[in-house]
């Protein structure tokens, strides 16, 4: 396995600025050379960003352009930022900062929290889901993990697209989220964390930005310090990133516009996570004298590989799909692509495990090999395949099969009934083996129907299933096996799986394989139902998925092969059919209905000033301050009541009172909790404010457009000292 970017051409420092530009194809010279002003790169995958940008910087600074100490580029993780720097020092641009913005952010925060706040700046807890445990604990509320996991998530995208805990029902349906849990209920644990956080004086990841937002907007003399610091950015992937992120981007810029975005709209795919590619797209619209270089020359794929890519893309929909690149290969050509269809999906493993050894056998690295899917609860499937075939492989962004949690804690649960199953009520009215591990399986979460949504929830079943799965295999195989030797099975087949992990096949879900590459790809499991996902249900879903599988396209360079089951199992009916996303490209086939024409092709778009002052500028979300004293408010609790926790309250205690006792009677009528007609901090906040108005009431935050029409005109009444109507309630 190898990251999706090379060694650097110049192992040396190039001796001159003009060096720096050697080697670089005009559209990336063009990127070098633009170092005034705002500048948008769309580079498509494999046409050499990473050089592109980081020989702009260089380039910028051996010419005396730009001083190193005043350039900050931020990207997405760890490896792509070290990558960067370690690419600038060969290039002679030692002194650049490359950071995540995570890491930029909280380098400023704990520089500038005791000039800002006073102190020192609170602990940063590596891990948020312990805490919220704590306050689902807190409020009753029991979550297994996998419930805590999804609900941690909702926590973090409520974050970084700036959402209140009262807002996150209305802002999750509008997004389309597939909650884990009620969206009331979600909002309830978001709140009570929020309060838990500030009660243990800690913070987590998202406060990092949060905080460091707020510092900015806040202290006037503090952003101009940090803005003579850095006077040129670049931010590479800008398709991933989140409004927050958005946010302290326009907070580092000020007035200013000297600013270089690298991405992709069309690997766009971490939506779940708050990322858009609305900054991206809109860039144009947002500095209308921008500099838009496209990159299009593929130097990663043979032509063959990027035909596909293509193909993929043109049959898309939606506003990515609108600015899509068309790549063209700067390689020979290589073999066709491999398009199989197998009858089931042992038969597609043990496929794919046949062709790699053949492959390994033909001198190709074993890591320059990959097995990409769609979920990694196929993996389980895949390493025992290569296992069974003698080629040592490495799991990639996903716990081994059998060290999940979910399958140690199955593994206890079988060896027990195996051992006592005599006494076990579950297995009175079962005989088989499949049975049998049904019964013990649904003690530990497993049902016959798979759960509504994704996430961890649908992986965990995922796991489980992939134990039933097995349990019919090996009674298909041994009628007479019992559960002591399923039990056995299990062992072994565990056992087998302690291969080497270095140099070995690469096994990773499509998340995980973006911005890496090798010379062989397997995308397998490419069937409906499975990419795209069953519960992928929008046309925005949809689209994303086609994304997904465009990316995993994109990282073959050489060879690629695609694979699909007909069936589940052995013997099993063969219903299901390729996904539709090969549908024209693999041959036999006819396109879908689709989006036509070419896509975008590489060059360079000058902006203009010309008519600058009727175009849109860049939008920024009126912070949250406080009606006291006027400080900007990041604390949710804070938000909601409008004013900082310290300042004084004018709160009508007696309407308090009131609306406490209105809102029983409501949800009692409901059949709800308290929480899920108003919270606390919401009735405070309607206390204090008192509206007299529906309009003035909407403005208060947890009052949603629902709820308005619900409750509205009881809370009003009760506002102005009347009775609230006797038969109106809540819905």
């Amino acid at each position: 396995m190898t990251a999706a970017t090379h060694s650097p051409l110049f192992p040396q420092a190039p001796e001159t600025a003009d060096a720096v530009l050697e080697g670089l194809d005009p559209e990336q010279r063009e990127v070098a050379t633009a170092l005034h002003g705002p500048v948008c790169v769309l580079a498509g995958a494999g046409t050499g960003k990473t050089r592109a940008i980081t020989h702009r910087i260089a380039y910028g600074v051996r010419a005396g352009i730009l001083h190193p100490s005043s350039v900050l580029a931020v990207t997405f993780t760890n490896r792509a930022a070290g990558e960067m720097r370690g690419r600038l020092r060969q290039l002679g641009a030692q002194g650049v900062q490359a950071r995540t913005f995570h890491s930029a952010a909280l380098r400023q925060l704990q520089y500038f929290w005791p000039k800002a706040i006073g102190g020192s700046l609170p602990r940063l807890i590596d891990r948020k889901i312990q805490l919220v445990a704590d306050a689902a604990a807190a409020l009753g509320t029991r979550l297994d993990r996998n419930e805590l996991r999804d609900v941690t998530a909702e926590i973090e995208w409520s974050k970084v697209t700036q959402t209140v805990p009262a807002d996150y029902p209305y802002a999750a349906a509008k997004a389309g989220r597939e909650a884990p849990r009620d969206p009331a209920e979600i909002a309830h644990l978001y709140a009570a964390y929020e309060d838990l956080k500030r009660d243990r004086a800690v913070i987590d990841f998202e406060d990092v930005l949060l905080l460091t937002v707020a510092i900015l907007q806040d202290r006037h003399d503090i952003a101009e310090q940090v803005r003579a610091q850095y006077q040129h950015f670049v931010v590479d992937e800008y398709q991933d990133v989140s409004p927050l992120q958005q946010r302290l981007l326009d907070l580092w810029l000020g007035d200013r516009d000297n600013l270089c975005v690298v991405g992709d709209a069309s690997q766009t795919i971490y939506s779940f996570t708050g990322a858009t590619p609305d900054h991206l797209l809109d860039f144009r619209l947002r500095h209308p004298g921008a500099t838009v270089v496209k990159l299009v020359r593929d130097y990663r794929s043979t032509p063959q590989v990027v035909h596909l890519a293509n193909g993929l893309l043109t049959q898309a929909r939606g506003r990515a799909a609108d600015h899509r690149l068309e790549l063209v290969s700067q390689r020979p050509p290589g073999p066709e692509p491999v398009y199989t269809e197998y009858t089931d999906e042992p038969a597609e493993a043990e496929g794919a495990a046949r062709r790699i050894r053949e492959l390994i056998d033909a001198g190709v690295p074993a890591a320059e090999i990959a097995v990409l899917f769609r979920t990694n609860s196929q993996s389980e499937i895949y390493e025992q395949a290569l296992a069974d075939a003698g080629v040592p492989y490495q799991l990639r962004g996903a716990e081994r099969f059998f060290d999940r949690p979910e399958i140690r804690k199955a593994g206890i649960a079988l060896r027990g009934a195996a051992r006592f199953g005599g006494n076990d009520s579950l297995l009175d009215d079962v005989v088989d083996l499949p049975s049998q591990v049904r019964a013990v399986l649904s003690g530990e979460g497993w049902t016959s129907a798979p759960p509504a949504g994704s996430g961890a929830v649908r992986e965990r079943w995922e796991s489980l299933a992939a134990l039933v799965n097995l349990a019919h295999d090996i009674a298909a195989a041994r009628p007479a096996a019992t559960l002591a030797d399923f039990v056995a099975e299990l062992d072994e087949r565990a056992n087998a799986q302690h291969a080497p992990t270095v140099q070995g096949v690469t096994l990773a879900s499509l998340h995980a394989a973006k911005g890496l590459e090798w010379d062989v790809v397997f995308l397998v499991g490419i069937a409906e139902g499975m990419l795209p996902i069953t519960y992928a249900r929008t046309d925005e879903q949809i689209e994303e998925e086609r994304r997904l599988l465009y990316v995993g396209v994109t990282r073959a360079r050489e060879r690629l092969h695609l694979s699909w089951a007909l069936s589940r199992s052995p013997g099993g009916r063969p219903n299901r059919r390729p996904s539709r996303f090969l549908d024209g490209l693999r041959p036999g086939t006819t396109p879908t209905v689709g989006r036509s024409g070419a896509g975008t092709g590489g060059g360079v778009e000058r902006g203009s000033t010309a008519g600058t002052a009727a175009a849109p500028r860049r939008v920024q979300r009126t912070p949250a301050r406080c009606r006291v004293c006027g400080r900007t408010l990041t604390d949710a609790g804070e938000m909601k009541l409008m004013r900082c926790a310290d300042c004084p309250s004018d709160m009508d205690e007696g309407l308090y009172e009131r609306l406490r006792e209105w809102r029983a009677v409501q949800a009692e009528r409901s059949g709800q909790p308290d929480f899920c007609v108003f919270t606390d901090r919401t009735l405070m906040a309607i206390a204090e404010t008192c509206p007299e108005s529906p309009a003035e009431l909407a403005r208060i935050p947890g009052v949603l457009s629902r709820k308005l029409r619900s409750y509205g005109a009881d809370v009003l009444a009760i506002c102005a000292g009347q009775e609230p109507a006797e038969d109106e309630g809540g819905d």
